[in-house]
C-alpha cells in the first residue's frame, strides 16, 4: 500500500478544498494517485472540481508586450527564487524586455539576457513560457496584468468590420474582458471547446452523486449539474464581471448589436506564477 503523506493529503486539501479525513481516506481509496482521489471525492459530493492545475512553488512574475496597432501580443512567464527578486523593480524592468524581444521575434535566443540577469542579481532565473497571439482581420488583441503581476492575461477578440476596432465601446469591451478572464479563470472560450472526454466524465461524477434517485428525476439534475460547469469552465457562459446577472456571451451580443456588428471571443491565455504550464 502506499504511504499516504501528509504533503499528499495537504496537496488533495488544496485542489479540492475538502475536508482533512475525507481527503485521507481518498488518497488510501485511489493509492496514493491525486487525480483518482480527486474523482473520488467528488463522486462523494464532498469536492467541487479541481483547481487549474498543481500549483509549484516558484517566485516571479507575468510580463506582457502589445503591439502598438494592438494586433499582436505577448505573456511571458520568468521565475526567480524570491518573492524578493520578483518585486525588484530591476527584474521587472528584465521581464518587460523578454517580453518586448520575444514579441518582435519568438524565436530569438534570450539566454544571454537570462544569464546577465542571473550575474546580476545573483539567483537563479527561469524563463518558464510564452505565449504570443496575432490577430487576423479585423479586431485587436488586448492584455491585463493583476496587481503584483502574479497573474496576466491575453485575450484577442475579432470584429467584423475594421471600424469597430476603432471604437471606445469595442476597447472597453475588450478590456472588461480581460478583467473576465483573470477573476473568473476559465478554461477556454465556449462549450464547443470543451474535451468531449471531460464532459463524459463530469456526466458520470454527477450521476454519481444522484444515483439511487428516481429515474425521472435524474436527467434532469444531471443536465441541471453540466450547465453549473459550464458556467465555471468556459468563458463566454461566465456571469459578467460587471454586471453578474447576465452572461459574457450576452454582453458581447448586446455591445455587437449597439455596434452593429458581430463581436467575437477568438482566444484568450491566462498565466499565473508557479502554475503549472500542462495544466
Amino acid at each position: 500500500m502506499a504511504e499516504i503523506t501528509a504533503a499528499a493529503v495537504g496537496k488533495l486539501r488544496e485542489m479540492t478544498s475538502a475536508g482533512l479525513m475525507d481527503c485521507k481516506k481518498a488518497l488510501t481509496e485511489s493509492a496514493g494517485d491525486l487525480d483518482k482521489a480527486v474523482e473520488i471525492l467528488r463522486k462523494k459530493g464532498v469536492a467541487s472540481a479541481a483547481k487549474k492545475g498543481s500549483r509549484d512553488a516558484n517566485e516571479g512574475l507575468i510580463a506582457q508586450s502589445l503591439q502598438a496597432d494592438s494586433r499582436a501580443g505577448i505573456l511571458v512567464e520568468i521565475n526567480c527564487e524570491t518573492d524578493f527578486v520578483a518585486r525588484n523593480e530591476g527584474f521587472r524592468t528584465f521581464a518587460d524586455e523578454i517580453a518586448r524581444v520575444l514579441l518582435a521575434n519568438p524565436a530569438t535566443d534570450v539566454e544571454p539576457l537570462r544569464v546577465a540577469q542571473v550575474a546580476k542579481i545573483g539567483e537563479n532565473i527561469r524563463i518558464a513560457r510564452s505565449h504570443r497571439i496575432a490577430i487576423s482581420g479585423h479586431g485587436m488583441v488586448a492584455a491585463y496584468i493583476h496587481t503584483g503581476a502574479k497573474v496576466g492575461v491575453l485575450v484577442e477578440v475579432g470584429a467584423g468590420k475594421e471600424a469597430t476596432a476603432g471604437s471606445e465601446t469595442f476597447q472597453q469591451l475588450v478590456r472588461d474582458i480581460t478583467l473576465q478572464i483573470a477573476a473568473g479563470n476559465p478554461f477556454c472560450v465556449s462549450r464547443e471547446q470543451v474535451n468531449p472526454e471531460l464532459i463524459a466524465k463530469e456526466k458520470e461524477i454527477a450521476m454519481e452523486q444522484v444515483k439511487g434517485k428516481p429515474a425521472p428525476a435524474i436527467a434532469k439534475i444531471v443536465e441541471g449539474k453540466l450547465e453549473k460547469f459550464y458556467q465555471g469552465y468556459c468563458l463566454v457562459d461566465q456571469g459578467f464581471v460587471k454586471q453578474n446577472e447576465i452572461t459574457v456571451k450576452e454582453h458581447v451580443a448586446a455591445v455587437g448589436k449597439a455596434l452593429g456588428d458581430e463581436i467575437v471571443i477568438r482566444s484568450f491565455v491566462r498565466f499565473q506564477v508557479g502554475e503549472s504550464p500542462a495544466a
